[in-house]
């Protein structure tokens, strides 16, 4: 009897505790935003400042960087975009940056699932951007990606970290084609308007 009782609430110990985790120096976060027809998501890991020295030493200018965290930053587009100039195909990619002190070249890569830099293949890179580097008044502890709306049509998505900033315009691969969508989508939601039963 008394080993069915210990084992009954350990049983229950061990569900109430499944819902926590081990705490992490670089908590993982995951944004998503409505992009044009579909939305874009990037999940990341957050490391801190934490009184160092960032740029040129703990992310060392010239040297592939995993762009957070942990594992390589995974960014999900739901349809094709227009990636800093760039067309990439719906899909999802893991996101490297090689720094330097005014300008930042990004990296799409097909391995969209790997840890950190240590497996990196340039042979899989889709998209290389190369972007300028912005200054911010304020220190930015944690390290963050936004994905923010400029219009239905486009968004940016900004990298904030110490006192350094960068922004990677995304748009529409294909305006034209989506625009025939939503003509599409609006004339069905029309008919089917009309057809629905009068109260």
């Amino acid at each position: 009897m008394k080993k069915l009782i210990v084992t009954v609430f350990l049983s229950f110990s061990l569900w109430g505790f499944s819902q926590y985790s081990i705490p992490t120096a670089s908590p993982r976060q995951k944004v998503e935003q409505q992009f044009s027809m579909t939305k874009i998501s990037v999940d990341y890991g957050r490391p801190g400042v934490k009184g160092r020295t960032v740029f040129g030493d703990l992310v060392p200018y010239g040297k592939i960087w995993r762009a957070g965290a942990n594992s390589a930053t995974k960014i999900t587009f739901e349809q094709n975009v227009n990636f800093g100039g760039k067309e990439v195909k719906a899909g999802s990619y893991a996101l490297f940056i090689i720094p330097s002190e005014n300008q930042w070249k990004v990296y799409l890569n097909k391995d969209a699932n790997q840890w950190g830099a240590y497996a990196y293949d340039e042979k899989l890179n889709i998209v290389e951007i190369t972007l300028p580097v912005q200054k911010l008044a304020e220190k930015q502890e944690w390290f963050d990606i936004a994905v923010n709306p400029v219009d239905v049509h486009s968004a940016e998505i900004i990298i904030k970290w110490d006192l350094t900033k960068v922004v990677i315009p995304v748009k529409e691969a294909k305006p034209e084609t989506v625009a025939k969508i939503i003509d599409k989508l609006n004339e069905i939601k029309q008919i089917e308007k009309e057809a629905a039963p009068k109260k």
